[in-house]
């Protein structure tokens, strides 16, 4: 590698180095994906404490997958002017705050309110973080970096899921959500300093402000990126109506809440494995293959995890979350090579606002299915649901195969 070339990412990145950025973002995705997913430890317990329906459990889920919806595409344009470093840090100190207030909620509607609050706090990390880590790092290692970058999440989901199950049976779940709350805005203290300060930008103001030729979204085929932004709505719709719902599946066949966070652990400890290694599998086998054979293993998994008893259905989270969880690192890590380089932020945030849609509906559709037929058929319909991304990804196929076309 020359010279040139192992500079190249400093300047782009504002001065901080390669590892400053993937630690500082790493560290971002861990507590941001930690409170997404504690979310799912906390419903069965606000349902029982505030006497909630299933469609009232959906709609608390969509309150912070609506927020991460609307805001994730302004944030990544936004973050095209003013620079990325303050967005990350402020967004993550919002979203700890309103997190760590959620203890003093007395109602349903403060429950949503302030879960809202914590939503647009953590609608700036996706973006901001994977084009922060695009933009420091060379093409040949970008996906590696975002590789590193997912598993971390994964990590933090299974950390606070566990952590969350045994802070609510040991402290309640007022000081649990508190005091994670509050770590949660230290590490965006601290994503602040390792990146250089409010002030600091990630790339030249030539950059930053687009010339008329690079006006629109710099898609470099945009019939591939809507194929792969088809297969990702429809596997964030899965994924978070089976996290949101099988809580109270297992709950139904005799779980505790300790047992339910273990629970969410075993599928975010698949999951973390998942993305890591369907990531690698992506550059071996290709990324079709990679796709198909995880949401077919995603649907078979969920109607399994359904007839299975509670003891056998627990075994079977772990693969599930291989499963459920693995196709999500390949996507992300085909974005870039569908946009140019200065409108991966917006590309991103475009991106992540389509799961995030999904992610915010998914809930509230199963949840209306949850009280006319039960959360077993809602979980089928969950399952059915992943094979449809199997066609999707034949076509898209042949534009993987030319990614690299500039389109007119």
């Amino acid at each position: 590698m020359s010279v040139g070339a192992e500079q190249e990412p400093a300047p782009a990145n504002g001065g901080v180095s390669e590892r400053r950025t993937l630690a500082a973002t790493c560290a971002a995705h861990f507590v941001h994906d930690g409170i997404a997913d504690a979310l799912y430890v906390l419903l069965p317990i606000w349902a029982q404490a505030f006497g909630l329906s299933y469609v009232q459990v959906g709609t608390l889920r969509m309150a912070y997958s609506t927020a991460m919806a609307l805001l994730q595409l302004p944030a990544g344009m936004l973050a095209e002017r003013v620079g990325e470093r303050a967005l990350l840090a402020a967004g993550s100190m919002l979203a700890g705050f309103g997190f760590a207030v959620l203890a003093t909620s007395q109602s349903y509607a403060v429950l949503g309110a302030l879960i809202l609050l914590t939503g647009v706090g953590s609608a700036v990390q996706h973006p901001i973080a994977s084009t922060l880590i695009s933009k420091a790092y060379a093409p040949a290692s970008r996906r590696a970096a975002l590789g590193v970058y997912n598993f971390v999440g994964d990590v933090g989901k299974m950390v606070v899921a566990a952590g969350m199950g045994l802070g609510i049976a040991a402290i309640g779940w007022q000081s649990s959500v508190a005091v994670y709350g509050l770590i949660v805005v230290a590490v965006g203290i601290a994503t602040l300093i390792a990146l250089g300060g409010w002030t600091g930008r990630t790339t030249p103001p030539a950059v930053q402000r687009p010339r008329a030729d690079a006006a629109g979204w710099g898609f470099t085929n945009p019939k591939g990126f809507a194929l792969l932004g088809a297969i990702q709505v429809i596997d964030s719709a899965c994924r978070t109506g089976f996290l949101t719902f099988v809580p109270f599946l297992l709950i139904g066949k005799g779980a505790s809440v300790a047992s339910v966070g273990f629970a969410l652990a075993l599928v975010f400890i698949g999951g973390a494995a998942g993305k890591l290694v369907c990531g690698l599998a992506a550059e071996r086998v290709g990324i079709l293959r990679t796709v198909v054979l995880t949401e077919l293993a995603t649907g078979a998994l969920i109607a399994l995890v359904v007839a299975a008893p509670l003891a056998w259905a627990m075994i079977l989270l772990l693969p599930v979350g291989i499963a459920l969880n693995g196709t999500s690192s390949v996507l992300y890590g085909t974005v870039a090579e569908f946009v140019r380089e200065d409108r991966q932020s917006r590309s991103f945030g475009l991106f992540y606002t389509l799961g995030s849609a999904a992610g915010a509906t998914a809930p509230l559709v199963f949840g209306i299915v949850s009280d006319l037929s039960g959360v077993a058929p809602a979980l089928l319909v969950i399952a059915a649901l992943a094979v449809v991304t199997v066609p999707i990804a034949w076509a898209l196929d042949p534009h993987l195969a030319r990614r690299n076309h500039v389109s007119p």
